[in-house]
């Protein structure tokens, strides 16, 4: 099936997690954020039911599927109002990642309890001083007999409080040519000398963010993913299902926004039709609609090439995606919000807070000026600047 027109199993997927959200809705989440809990009762039916682990291996426990079905979950139950920014993390990078490039005793201690969500998983990469720069990252990782020892920083990283393990990506030195290349470590919660402090966001989100430090910290040489040698490779294996689930994030929030947008315009009444008649209302909110709809038609070919497992033509349109997604889902939001008016700013229509959390997808997991410079290099072949 072409990722133009979508499966009936696609569609039925889309219909039943939407029912799922609708049960919980914004509400529900901004209720958990509020009193500083977390969505474990959504998190929980959506492991029930099958959706957290759709992507990953039916012989560990998942649904047998992709990143396709992953990210129309995500989708659906931003589009009610209640996302799981965890599923972006826990699912779509650590289980990904683990499913491809883990040893059998990764797979078997680990992939079981993403799919059935009894387990969850953070993600460690950006740094203090490097940034969007992955070349930059100065976490080291170094043998000292069957160990390895980790040093180093990692800073807005989510979820780190309730994941039982924290995907690491630290640096080691290849025997070769002794230059540092990018290696991933699972690091469980209580490990010695691994500390945590919560980043205090304007966001207002039940997952807090937060900056990890690890002082040398000792693992096993089982904790190391895959080959040592593979690098990047499996880097990237995490980073393009990030950024479609990223997108699939925006566009359900873009979505929920817009939904309640236009059920205002269709019945706030000023003068003698609803505001929604006059084309200054109508045509910002047309426009939203069309750039939400071209952004997921971009997230779906970035999923259909990943899961076909061409990850460089993934690469590409997982970017493009995640880009067109946050620029959707920022203009959404803003139109919406200033379709409501002074209503758009109150806590009863619960838009206000989507201004914030909409800006993240413009600057979350990558800038968008980091996918322009993607694009132009990698796309268009220009020099780079840097």
């Amino acid at each position: 099936m072409s990722p133009v027109i979508e499966s009936q199993e696609h569609q039925a997927l889309r219909t039943a997690v939407a029912a799922l959200g609708q049960r919980y809705g914004r509400a529900y989440l901004a209720r958990t954020a509020r009193e500083g809990g977390h969505p474990d009762e959504l998190w929980a039916d959506a492991a029930k039911l099958g959706y957290l682990g759709v992507n990953l291996p039916e012989e560990y426990g998942g649904g047998g599927g992709g990143i396709a079905e992953l990210s129309i979950v995500l989708e659906e139950l931003g589009a009610a109002g209640c996302p799981l920014l965890m599923m972006v993390v826990s699912p779509a990078i650590c289980g990904t990642v683990i499913a491809r490039f883990g040893t059998e005793a990764q797979k078997q201690t680990w992939l079981p309890g993403l799919a059935d969500g009894t387990r969850t998983m953070a993600f460690g990469i950006t740094e203090p001083d490097a940034g969007s720069n992955s070349h930059r990252i100065t976490t080291t990782a170094r043998r000292e007999g069957d160990e390895w020892i980790l040093r180093g920083r990692k800073v807005f990283i989510s979820g780190v409080d309730i994941a039982d393990a924290t995907l690491i990506v630290g640096r080691t030195e290849d025997a070769k040519t002794g230059r540092l290349k990018p290696c991933l470590f699972i690091v469980p919660r209580d490990t010695p000398g691994f500390g945590r402090s919560v980043i205090d966001m304007e966001l207002q989100a039940a997952e807090k963010q937060f900056e990890l430090t690890l002082d040398d910290v000792r693992l096993p040489s089982s904790a190391l993913i895959g080959d040592e040698d593979a690098g990047l490779l499996q880097l990237f294996a995490g980073l393009n299902p990030e950024r479609i689930m990223t997108a699939a994030f925006a566009i359900g929030m873009g979505r929920y926004a817009l939904t309640k947008a236009v059920d205002y315009a269709k019945t706030r009444q000023v003068w003698k039709e609803p505001i929604g008649a006059h084309q200054a209302v109508a045509h910002p909110l047309a426009q939203a609609h069309i750039e939400l709809e071209l952004a997921r038609l971009m997230m779906q070919k970035a999923a259909a090439l990943y899961d076909a497992g061409d990850d460089m033509g993934a690469g590409e349109a997982a970017n493009m995606a995640k880009y067109a997604a946050g620029e959707a889902c920022v203009r959404a939001v803003d139109q919406s919000v200033h379709t409501l008016g002074g209503n758009g700013l109150t806590r009863e229509y619960g838009l206000a807070s989507l201004i914030t959390a909409a800006r993240v997808s413009r600057i979350a997991p990558v800038s968008r000026e980091m996918i322009l410079n993607f694009i132009s290099h990698q796309t268009l072949g220009l020099p780079k600047s840097y």
